[in-house]
């Protein structure tokens, strides 16, 4: 079954249009989200390009979105 993009907290700060980023940049921000996330869970019966089909087909569905926090100085991928 797909992994859903979850957040265990809300995150803060502003949402970046997809149409604003790079194709490689937006697939390099998926690529850090499913690394780091998919370790978290330990969910291995995916390869990396179909974490990033995956998180790609949520993004541009809308049911997740790219958020970038200033705080922090980075980007994040967070349920809609």
């Amino acid at each position: 079954m797909p992994q859903q993009v979850e957040n265990d907290h809300r995150e803060e700060g502003v949402e970046i249009p997809l149409d604003r980023l790079q194709p490689d940049t937006l697939r390099n921000i998926v690529s850090e989200f499913v690394t780091r996330e998919w370790e978290e869970v330990g969910e291995t019966s995916y390869t990396l390009d179909e974490k990033i089909e995956q998180v790609l087909r949520q993004l541009q569905e809308k049911k997740a979105k790219v958020v970038f926090d200033a705080t922090s100085n980075s980007c994040n991928i967070v349920q809609q």
